[in-house]
């Protein structure tokens, strides 16, 4: 019955309340059915590869691209930054398990301490101003470009993001991630799942529109209309903009869950950031 409700929500691009289940591994199995049902052709692992997962011409050039990947310059510009001490002599090793080395399948996660949902980008944020450093802008620049290096060292894990069964609030921010994506907002009036999940694989304008599963394994993204390296709250900012909504600020509670949710609907695929997309 979950199941059913669940294909309900994503065919319709909305969200009742009525809806609610707290059971993200059913909203997973669900979301993964509904797009081998109507993409048979697709094979799972390829959802992380967003629209070059539909659109074969685009995919011949993204390919092509990947021989001199443009983010290659962010990826050593991350590393030089990541492996610079503070001013205390600590590094950004000191604050990460494993020395922060083949860890972004873990992010974002919940925090029982803090009460909040911790990605990668405010991690790092935090590992700074622990260490008497200021906060960097969560967007683009060097921030960007350390987490492109962090990804890059996670390649080929899959993504392994957990909600805590022991503590209802993060539940909570799950469900209300949940809730962002399947809402609709601004003057168009559009939810995140009505480009993504109800018209996956569809052409807007020049570009095929990407499907929920996969979009939150290939970040940060060098953007061809951007001309850098960005994160994904910056995508989810412009989003915001081109439905005519209020932007959030990078890093606000409803990001940071609707992150949570996006990663967790991505659990089992490989992590192939950073990545370059048009």
């Amino acid at each position: 019955m979950i199941r059913i409700k669940y294909l309900l929500v994503i065919t319709c691009g909305i969200l009742n309340a009525d809806f609610v289940q707290a059971d993200p591994e059913a909203d997973r199995l669900a979301l993964v059915h509904y797009y081998q049902n109507r993409f048979p052709q697709v094979d799972l692992q390829e959802y992380a590869n967003g629209l070059y997962a539909f659109d074969e011409n685009a995919r011949e050039q993204w390919l092509e691209m990947e021989d001199f990947p443009p983010y290659e310059i962010a990826i050593e510009e991350g590393e030089g930054f990541f492996n610079t001490p503070f001013s205390n002599g600590k590094a950004y090793a000191d604050c990460f398990e494993n020395g922060g080395i083949g860890v972004r399948q873990n992010y974002p996660h919940f925090d029982s301490a803090m009460g909040s949902v911790v990605t990668l980008e405010l991690a790092i944020n935090q590992c700074r101003e622990a260490n008497g450093e200021d906060a960097l802008p969560y967007l683009k620049g060097e921030l960007a470009a350390i987490s492109a290096y962090m990804s890059y060292t996670s390649r080929g894990n899959t993504m392994n993001v957990r909600i805590q069964d022991e503590d209802p609030r993060a539940l909570a921010a799950y469900e209300a991630g949940k809730q962002f994506y399947y809402s609709r907002r601004g003057q168009l009036n559009f939810a995140c799942s009505n480009c993504h999940a109800q018209s996956a694989g569809s052409s807007l304008r020049a570009d095929r529109l990407s499907a929920t599963l996969g979009q939150a394994t290939h970040w940060p993204v060098y953007r061809s209309k951007w001309g850098e390296i960005g994160t994904l709250h910056k995508r989810f900012r412009e989003c915001n903009v081109q439905v005519r909504a209020r932007p959030l600020e990078a890093q606000s509670e409803e990001f940071r869950s609707l992150e949570y949710f996006l990663s967790y609907m991505s659990n089992d695929l490989e992590l192939n950031g950073p990545a370059s997309r048009r």
